[in-house]
């Protein structure tokens, strides 16, 4: 889709305008202005209800479902009537608006026709003359096409994203945006101790690999460290999962996705702060020679760890991920996401994610950039009164409390041992907001969640450098 900015409209061409509730044309009663309401003033002007004082995260999910629902309909050249409209504004709608035409027919041998806007078509953004709008344009626009590919990946089975496809991904996005990427295979794994993801990979046929991805622009002043669970399949292992939703397991990469699409969209965006992408990958399967429960484990920080549920392999996989990062790059920030717990969803149900720091300043600056973009999180405590919940007889520390309480807290402080005690981490469990029920799919599907939460939180970050 190629889009740009235009200063007057051409009157053949299908014009949408919005309105506020309050705002709405005084000549049109029937029309309300009610969030979401569609109206067709003549065949050539479509107006699109904003209900009362709209929130811009809201602008997304308008545009989004307006141009969803028409997803085969929409003409190949349309203006977006952005006159008097902020730059956030516009960047929002046109975010939403790319997004409606996300096809997720991925593997359909018949899929069903999308309009050749989405391809080949021309958008329009009609703004007032001097309106400084280009860059939030392109901002939209670049962000929802990673989203995209994230959704993609999330969306896809566990036969077409195993580990090592991940990396291929990662790789190939590196060499296209200019940022490094080096892939730890087993045997580098091996001889470098991460024992803690080789063990959770012991059940598969499929090699783990651990994802290196570094951004490096010209002047920076802050190193950010991303951690992402990338477990391509769950059965739970021994701790095997009900089959009634084990398919939906092929999430459980949502960090991962997080991870890999911010690094890709930084790289685009030229975010003047350096981010390094760590990403542990497995499958979690079962065989004879997958970890039982009550086996001990060790990992790259040297701690050994009582395995209690097989299940709670995300944990197992992100201490050595965190450990890596904390070792080899020395962040200033450091932050893991992760689907992670079932806990979190009971909390939050899926309108926020989880959000655990002992650190109150970056607790403040992720939920604001979560207010901002509408991908918000809610804190948690991590409290030291929580410690003697992961405390074991036998080992350094046990992965599980086996208590029907306080499950995404525990699974947050068996974490923070692996962080060496950084002074500005956070934890994010995403389990409720990666992937769920949306009106744009039939099912379940991927959400690309933390990578517009992200971009705002660095963006934030690099005008404070």
């Amino acid at each position: 889709m190629q889009i740009e900015q235009i200063f007057h409209a051409d009157e053949e061409v299908l014009t949408i305008r919005t309105y506020e509730q309050g705002a709405e044309p005084e000549n049109q009663a029937m029309f309300k202005a009610e969030k979401g309401e569609v109206w067709w003033f003549s065949s050539r002007e479509l107006w699109l209800g904003l209900g009362k004082e709209p929130k811009l995260p809201g602008i997304i999910k308008l545009f989004r479902s307006l141009f969803f629902k028409r997803k085969d309909r929409w003409p190949d050249e349309i203006v977006v009537d952005a006159r008097g409209k902020s730059a956030e504004w516009v960047e929002n709608a046109v975010n939403g608006i790319i997004l409606g035409g996300y096809n997720l027919q991925l593997y359909k041998s018949n899929p069903k026709p999308l309009s050749d806007f989405f391809r080949n078509g021309t958008l329009r953004i009609l703004t007032g003359e001097g309106a400084a709008v280009s860059e939030s344009i392109s901002t939209g626009q670049k962000t929802a096409v990673v989203q995209m590919r994230i959704m993609d990946l999330m969306n896809a089975p566990g036969n077409y994203k195993t580990p090592e496809i991940l990396a291929e991904w990662a790789v190939k996005s590196g060499a296209e945006h200019g940022y490094k990427v080096s892939v730890l295979d087993k045997t580098k794994l091996e001889k470098l101790g991460m024992h803690a993801l080789l063990a959770v990979n012991k059940g598969s046929a499929v090699p783990p690999v651990m994802i290196i991805s570094e951004y490096t622009p010209e002047n920076y002043q802050r190193t950010v460290a991303l951690v992402g669970k990338g477990v391509t399949f769950d059965t739970g292992g021994i701790s095997i999962k009900a089959s009634a939703n084990m398919h939906l397991m092929k999430s459980d990469m949502g960090g991962a996705g997080a991870v890999l699409g911010i690094v890709e969209l930084a790289a685009q965006l030229k975010l003047p702060v350096r981010i390094i992408g760590v990403i542990p990958s497995t499958e979690n399967c079962v065989d004879g020679a997958a970890v039982k429960p009550g086996d001990v484990i060790g990992s790259y920080s040297g701690k050994t760890i009582e395995v209690i549920d097989t299940d709670a392999e995300g944990r197992l996989i992100l201490a050595d991920g965190i450990s890596y990062a904390v070792r080899n790059f020395n962040p200033d920030i450091l932050i893991d996401l992760a689907t992670l717990t079932g806990s979190v969803i009971q909390t939050l149900g899926y309108e926020a994610a989880g959000l655990f720091t002992p650190n109150d300043q970056l607790a403040a600056d992720l939920a604001g950039s979560g207010d901002t973009t509408g991908e918000r999180v809610w804190r948690l405590p991590v409290w030291d009164e929580y410690k003697e919940e992961i405390n074991s007889d036998i080992a350094d520390v046990k992965n599980y409390h086996g208590k029907p309480l306080a499950g995404a807290i525990v699974a947050a402080k068996f974490l923070e041992v692996f962080t060496e005690e950084h002074p500005a981490w956070a934890h994010l469990d995403i389990a409720g907001t990666a992937f769920g029920d949306t009106e744009f799919a039939p099912g379940r599907a991927g959400t690309a969640y933390g990578i517009r939460l992200l971009r705002q939180f660095l963006s934030t970050l690099s005008l404070r450098q």
